[in-house]
C-alpha cells in the first residue's frame, strides 16, 4: 500500500511539473498572444508614438492601496517592436511622463510573450519606459501613427485626460496620424471631440476589451470599462466572443481608415500592422 501511494505521489508531482512547464504553450494554443502571420511593411522615415498609462495601483477609486498594475507589457511591446522592425522611429510617452508602471503580473512566465522577453533584454526600450515623454510636451501631428496601449492602469487615467483628448482631436484633424488602440487604450478616445463639440468617435466602428472579459477576470473595480464607455460615446462596438473572452481577438478599422482598434491583449500585433498597412498605402 505504501509503495502504491508513493508511486501515485511521484506521478502526481511529475504531472504537475510537466503541466506547469507546458502552460505557456497551452495558453498560446488557446489564443493568448497569437503569432502574427500577416503582411509586413518597411516604413523608414516614418514615426510612431506609443502612449501608456501612468497609473500603477489596482485600487478602488479614491483609495491609495492596492495591487501593483500599469500597462500590460505586451500591449506596449507588441506595437513597439512591430513599428521598430518596420524601420519606424518610435517614441514612448505617458500621461504624466517619467517612469511607466508595467504590470508585473504581465511579465510572469506564464503570460509573457517573446516581445516581452525582448523588452527585458533591451536597454533602449527600457530607457524609454523609465523616462517616458510627457504627452503635454508632444505634438501628435509630428507622427504617422499614434498607438494607445492598455492594461488595467489605463482605466484610471486615459479616459480622464483632457490633454490626451484634445491631442487626439488635433491629430485627427491634421489628417496625418493613423490613430490606434488596444484593449483599455480605447478609453483615450472617448472624450475627443469634433469641430462641432460632438464625440469624435460617435458612429465609428470600434472595439476594446469586452465587459464579459472584465467580469470573467473578476476585476470590475476599475472606474472605466472600454465596451461600456465606447458605447456611451456613440461608437458602434463590435468584438469577438468565446467561452472565455481572454482568448478572443478582433481588430476593427473604421470606415474612414483613421482609427484602428484592437479588442484585447491578443490584438496588439495585428492592430499595429493594420495601421502600417494604411500608412504604406498613403505613400
Amino acid at each position: 500500500m505504501t509503495n502504491t501511494l508513493t508511486k501515485i505521489l511521484k506521478w502526481t508531482v511529475l504531472f504537475a511539473i510537466v503541466f506547469a512547464l507546458s502552460l505557456p504553450s497551452i495558453l498560446q494554443a488557446l489564443g493568448l498572444h497569437p503569432e502574427y502571420h500577416g503582411p509586413t511593411y518597411q516604413l523608414p522615415g516614418k514615426r510612431a508614438l506609443v502612449i501608456t498609462t501612468s497609473h500603477g495601483v489596482l485600487n478602488i477609486p479614491g483609495e491609495t492601496g492596492g495591487e501593483p498594475t500599469g500597462v500590460m507589457a505586451s500591449e506596449m511591446t507588441h506595437p513597439y517592436y512591430g513599428f521598430t522592425d518596420a524601420g519606424m522611429q518610435v517614441d514612448i510617452a505617458s500621461i504624466k511622463g517619467g517612469q511607466i508602471p508595467v504590470d508585473p503580473q504581465t511579465l510572469g512566465r506564464v503570460v509573457k510573450s517573446p516581445e516581452d522577453d525582448r523588452y527585458l533584454a533591451d536597454p533602449i526600450l527600457q530607457a524609454k519606459v523609465n523616462n517616458s515623454l510627457l504627452i503635454d510636451d508632444i505634438d501628435f501631428t509630428d507622427y504617422d501613427a499614434i498607438f494607445l496601449s492598455g492594461g488595467w492602469g489605463a482605466a484610471y487615467d486615459l479616459g480622464y485626460s483632457e490633454v490626451l483628448a484634445e491631442k487626439i482631436s488635433a491629430a485627427y484633424y491634421a489628417e496625418t496620424p493613423i490613430i490606434g488602440s488596444v484593449c483599455h487604450g480605447a478609453l483615450g478616445l472617448i472624450n475627443a471631440l469634433d469641430k462641432d463639440g460632438n464625440k469624435l468617435i460617435a458612429g465609428r466602428r470600434m472595439t476594446g476589451v469586452t465587459d464579459k472579459q472584465i467580469k470573467q477576470l473578476g476585476i470590475e473595480v476599475t472606474p472605466q470599462h472600454p465596451e461600456a464607455e465606447l458605447r456611451k460615446a456613440g461608437a458602434i462596438f463590435e468584438a469577438e466572443t468565446r467561452l472565455i473572452d481572454f482568448f478572443a481577438t478582433h481588430v476593427v478599422v473604421d470606415d474612414e481608415r483613421r482609427f484602428v482598434t484592437g479588442q484585447n491583449q491578443n490584438s496588439g500585433h495585428e492592430t499595429a500592422h493594420r495601421m502600417m498597412a494604411i500608412i504604406a498605402a498613403l505613400d
